[in-house]
């Protein structure tokens, strides 16, 4: 098999090597193409990928020169469609190790309309989960207990079992990627890009296959959100970038698809429907209107005109998504074909519960007409799904 590795990588050059080393290691008979992208790093990445282009012809390398990040959700899509050269590609974390016979698993699963993921080992930095194995063999290069874990592979080996979740490392056919448009730059430069793309793979018929015969050891989180040679303090704490760069992507998800992320214990995606939602506010304030906006397509306040502008110049630079088609004045025509009805002065945490809820809610009543729940007026005057307007980009 012929496979692109996916890496972009920002000042994790430990990491990478460490990875690298694996890959070439434990390959087998497969041609294996490894495309790096150096995002701005600053500790001698692009002078490494250089040296590795010289003397490896299956490594490709392309920089970003900064001087800001443009992060992986970019990244990776330009790998994917400028460098890698192989039908098959996988999204590859520079803090894994791949493990003997994990390419051959793949080759046994994957084919156009598959996604396969090996399954990871990780050290107990993170919950356990059934769709990983938690096994405590180092944090760091250094540290890594190579021997140890490739003497305990036939433990976590289970040639005969199969999951249907999804995440990283995941292989797949370049063109079912290309067919869907790839990542969303809306969650640019990172954090919920994965989970979007994934439902959209959903959406769009792919089938998700997890082997349980091929591994990866994951030291995790090593790219940017605990890489403690970029901004984290240390590994067991997120880096205030990624925290303020996930609250951003997380309102940008639920903009796009009017809910949470959302998935089984074994991360198979579950996406409800998204609908054409309004919401109508009266009393409404600034920090209602920022609790609020993003779980619908259209909000109407009382706010006067500054109040409007005022939030919308504070948020537009956090999304993509012009707020201006968002935020309507409380008199503004109303053309959503669910509309839902707040008085601020009453709204209560019971309250936002259901609004998180309103895809299942709205879906679970499939009538005409208007109901109350709890201090919400709920008016559906149409019920058309949206949600496969969400596939391709």
């Amino acid at each position: 098999m012929k496979i692109s590795l996916i890496q972009p990588s920002r000042n994790n050059l430990k990491y990478l090597k460490w990875s690298y080393e694996s890959i070439r290691k434990n390959q087998g008979e497969h041609e294996v193409e490894i495309c790096v992208a150096d995002d701005a790093s600053t500790d001698d990445t692009w002078e490494w990928c250089i040296d590795r282009m010289i003397h490896d012809p299956n490594f490709k390398a392309i920089r970003n020169e900064g001087p800001e990040r443009l992060g992986h959700t970019i990244l990776y899509d330009r790998l994917i469609n400028e460098v890698a050269t192989s039908d098959i590609a996988m999204i590859y974390h520079a803090d894994m190790y791949l493990c003997p016979n994990a390419l051959t698993s793949i080759e046994k699963h994957i084919k156009p309309g598959v996604i396969v993921s090996l399954t990871r080992i990780e050290p107990p930095l993170h919950p356990e989960g059934p769709e990983k194995v938690l096994w405590h063999g180092g944090v760091e290069p250094e540290e890594f207990k190579e021997q140890e874990l490739l003497d305990k592979l036939k433990e976590f080996t289970n040639s005969d079992k199969t999951t249907g979740g999804i995440f990283a490392p995941w292989a797949f056919y370049r063109k079912d990627f290309q067919e869907i448009g790839g990542h969303d730059p809306l969650y640019a430069p990172q954090s919920k890009e994965d989970s979007d793309i994934f439902n959209r793979f959903q959406l769009n018929g792919i089938k998700f296959i997890q082997t349980w015969e091929g591994f990866v050891y994951h030291m995790t989180c090593r790219g940017s959100r605990r890489n403690t040679l970029d901004k984290a303090k240390n590994i067991y704490e997120d880096s205030p970038e990624w925290l303020a760069q996930n609250q951003r992507s997380t309102r940008n998800f639920i903009r796009k698809w009017g809910h949470f992320v959302m998935h089984d214990p074994l991360l198979v995606p579950i996406v409800p429907p998204k609908y054409d939602v309004g919401f109508i506010i009266k009393n409404c304030n600034s920090q209602l209107l920022t609790a609020l906006e993003p779980w619908c397509d259209t909000i109407y306040i009382d706010s006067n005109d500054r109040e409007i502008e005022t939030y919308i110049a504070n948020e537009q630079p956090n999304t993509i998504i012009p707020l201006h088609e968002r935020v309507k004045p409380f008199d503004n025509e109303k053309n959503n074909e669910i509309l839902v009805e707040i008085d601020g002065n009453a709204f209560g945490q019971n309250d936002f519960v259901n609004i998180q809820r309103l895809s299942q809610i709205i879906e679970n009543s499939g009538e005409i007409g208007k109901f109350e729940l709890e201090n919400l007026s709920i008016e559906i005057i149409q019920i058309n799904e949206y949600t496969k307007d969400l596939i391709k980009l």
